[in-house]
């Protein structure tokens, strides 16, 4: 099996390599821009581990990935925008809007998402673009609770505006290898603490959210218990889930 390294590598390429539609002209640079900003590719990497793990060379998996690594771009950059989180930077550079101005910024995040449900219905089976799909729109969801509900419930927050990307990686990898509905449920279990672990860690580095409102410790402590169940979701499917398992380390130990 592919080491978490040797996956996010082939991401990379795949990225460095992807070809956008031509009729994007212009556009084509902001998009670049917005995809070459770093990150650790968490959810694409997730995704080609999870369709290895189910039986499946994760090469066959790469356009899923990248969509899924493109949808979430697209949500930075909308997020991004004065009229949302108003962030004037993004992985220490300045963010889509600033280096190019809101309305192409906008117009970026818009070709990320087409780009991306592009590629999901590179698949004859339709079952790949219709989870995309899915958890793009949940995704959404989330974000408008964010932007707009007075009162948040922050789990119900989370699992849509955070998980539902993290639940698809999962999702997306158990398409590509083409396993069945009736034995999904234990990778679906799994996939579903991820969108938590993440959030929580997220919120213990940057002092907000979980963090903010129950304690830095106590995040630590929620962080560490969607740690543990992910790993017995792990446990429990009958597969070689190792390169998981480490992916999942390498998000709890985000907190230490």
């Amino acid at each position: 099996m592919r080491e978490p390294d040797e996956l996010r590598a082939l991401v990379e390429q795949g990225l460095e390599d992807l070809v956008l539609t031509p009729e994007l002209g212009g556009l084509a640079e902001p998009v670049r821009y917005a995809l070459s900003g770093g990150g650790k590719r968490i959810r694409p990497t997730m995704c080609l581990a999870t369709a290895e793990a189910a039986g499946a060379d994760p090469v066959i998996a790469l356009p899923a990935a990248l969509a899924l690594e493109l949808v979430h771009t697209f949500s930075l950059v909308h997020d991004d925008l004065p009229a949302m989180d108003d962030d004037d930077e993004r992985r220490g550079r300045p963010s889509t809007h600033v280096a190019y101005g809101d309305g192409v910024a906008l117009l970026t995040g818009d070709a990320l998402l087409a780009e991306g449900l592009r590629l999901a219905l590179s698949y004859a089976d339709g079952s790949i673009a219709r989870e995309l799909l899915d958890a793009t729109l949940g995704m959404i969801g989330g974000q408008a609770l964010d932007i707009t509900g007075a009162d948040i419930d922050l789990a119900e927050l989370h699992r849509l505006k955070t998980g539902r990307l993290f639940a698809a990686s999962v999702g997306l990898g158990l398409h590509v290898a083409l396993v069945p509905e009736d034995a999904q449920a234990p990778w679906r279990a799994f996939g579903e603490e991820l969108g938590l672990l993440f959030q929580v860690v997220d919120d213990v580095l940057d002092g907000d959210g979980y963090a903010a409102r129950l304690g830095v410790d106590a995040a630590r402590v929620l962080a560490a218990d969607a740690a543990t169940r992910a790993r017995e979701r792990l446990a429990a499917i009958p597969a070689e889930t190792r390169v998981l398992h480490e992916l999942v380390d390498g998000l709890a130990d985000r907190t230490v």
